[in-house]
């Protein structure tokens, strides 16, 4: 049985990432050895990243009830029944293939059977427009504002009108670990999904989070007051092309996929040797893309743009890559 091999420190991370690519074999539970983790993935498998080993003593879970257990379906109707769900706070969200979705009502509430702490169940079709908002449906329950807490922050939501993407997890933490005593721009900030870590765990001097959505920027500014990091958080209300500073920052996260147009901004508001997060959803066949948007928008500023490291967040679609890339701009 194969598992991948990772010291202790690094355990969680490499857990959400295996997660949000689908490789977690979750009928084994992890194993602790001397300070290394064994995680346990799918025999199907393959990595360059990661140790693979093969598990000597596998550690099984025991079964627990399943949807299918508690539904009355057919067999032909089992296979498309779900495998996988998300949970934000007390809110279940979850995907549906057409030939199941007559069954939503019931699936709905044999998922509040099963989770009986959680209030609501939320039919995920998608993100629509440029502000990425959700389209979801109720199925079971009623109430769709929650608090989720993450990393020792808490993010309060209405989970039927802001996107919040578990697969990013990694990310947010690695993030929560930078930027101590530094001036901080966070464009798209959303409802603070790097500001609030950042400000609880890494304690920079400034943040300037901005955010154009109406409903993501209330959500903010609750947030901010939630985790007690108003001295350290400026919410600003607006389009980054507008509201962004020119020269103040030590370092700009761009967490939006659909930020090349806004690279200039970006840009400007660093100071010298100041560094860039850039996020870009990227096909596979053109992986360099956002290298040479980079290079490009800093050497138009009459600057010079090191990349120091690009990264794999998760799979966004069939051959298109979530990535993240850090720049040093001069």
């Amino acid at each position: 049985m194969k598992a991948v091999l990772v010291s202790k420190e690094e355990a969680e991370i490499a857990r959400q990432r295996l997660f949000s690519e689908d490789a977690l074999d979750k009928t084994r539970k992890l194993v602790k050895k001397k300070g290394f983790v064994e995680i346990p993935v799918k025999e199907t498998f393959a990595t360059t990243d990661f140790d693979l080993i093969e598990q000597v003593k596998p550690e099984y879970y025991i079964r627990n009830k399943t949807l299918g257990d508690i539904l009355d379906i057919t067999e032909e109707e089992e296979k498309f029944i779900p495998s996988g769900w998300q949970i934000l706070g007390d809110i279940i969200i979850l995907s549906l293939k057409k030939e199941i979705e007559h069954r939503k009502a019931e699936i709905g509430k044999g998922l509040l059977s099963l989770y009986p702490r959680c209030k609501t169940v939320l039919l995920d079709r998608g993100i629509a427009g440029r502000m990425r908002q959700p389209e979801r449906e109720i199925i079971a329950g009623k109430g769709t504002e929650t608090v989720h807490k993450e990393n020792g922050c808490l993010f309060k939501l209405d989970a039927m009108r802001i996107m919040y993407s578990r697969g990013n997890l990694a990310e947010r933490r690695r993030m929560s670990e930078l930027g101590r005593g530094e001036t901080l721009v966070d464009m798209f900030a959303g409802i603070g999904y790097f500001s609030i870590p950042m400000a609880v765990h890494s304690k920079p001097e400034k943040i300037f989070a901005i955010e154009i959505n109406p409903v993501a920027f209330g959500y903010l500014k609750e947030n901010i007051m939630l985790n007690g990091v108003g001295d350290i958080i400026e919410p600003v209300a607006g389009d980054c092309s507008i509201a962004t500073p020119c020269g103040i920052a030590h370092r700009v996260i761009m967490g939006y996929l659909d930020a090349h147009e806004y690279l200039e901004y970006g840009i400007r508001a660093l100071l010298p040797g100041g560094i860039l997060h850039y996020h870009e959803a990227v096909p596979e066949v053109i992986e360099r893309r956002p290298f040479l948007r980079l290079i490009e928008a800093a050497n138009k500023q009459g600057r010079k743009a090191k990349i120091l490291e690009m990264r794999r967040i998760k799979k966004y679609s069939p051959g298109v890559w979530h990535v993240v890339v850090d720049v040093v701009v001069d």
